[in-house]
């Protein structure tokens, strides 16, 4: 069983920074890609960026080299250092975790439950 868990949302103000943390736990032995997505009241969610084990990364254009990925593969852990914050980004942020390699064999895609990210005006 694998489990993710979000944490780091909450309210900030236009121009500031907030950190999204993300740990998977379980019987991991390591994670091919961590992500985070984002869902806006009434749209659909999106990607916001993704990086493998190996170290790539991927961001969606809107991120503008405002937000930037990172993961401690030894915790199984991706993290979201999002700064100039804009009210647009206002959303419910997710994590997931894809081709999972366990004791059991490779698991599919994980979801966590969200964290609320508030940006004021």
């Amino acid at each position: 069983q694998v489990q993710l868990v979000e944490s780091g949302g909450g309210l900030v103000q236009a121009g500031g920074s907030l950190r999204l943390s993300c740990a998977a736990s379980g019987r991991i032995f390591s994670i091919v890609t961590m992500g985070w997505y984002r869902q806006a009241p009434g749209k659909p969610r999106e990607l916001v960026a993704d990086a493998t084990g190996g170290g790539s990364t991927n961001y969606a254009d809107f991120v503008e080299g405002r937000f930037t990925i990172s993961r401690d593969n030894a915790k199984n852990t991706v993290y979201l250092q999002m700064s100039s914050l804009k009210p647009e980004d206002t959303a419910v942020y997710y994590c997931n975790a894809e081709r999972i390699m366990t004791g059991s064999g490779f698991l599919g895609l994980h979801w966590g439950q969200g964290t609320q990210v508030t940006v004021s005006s």
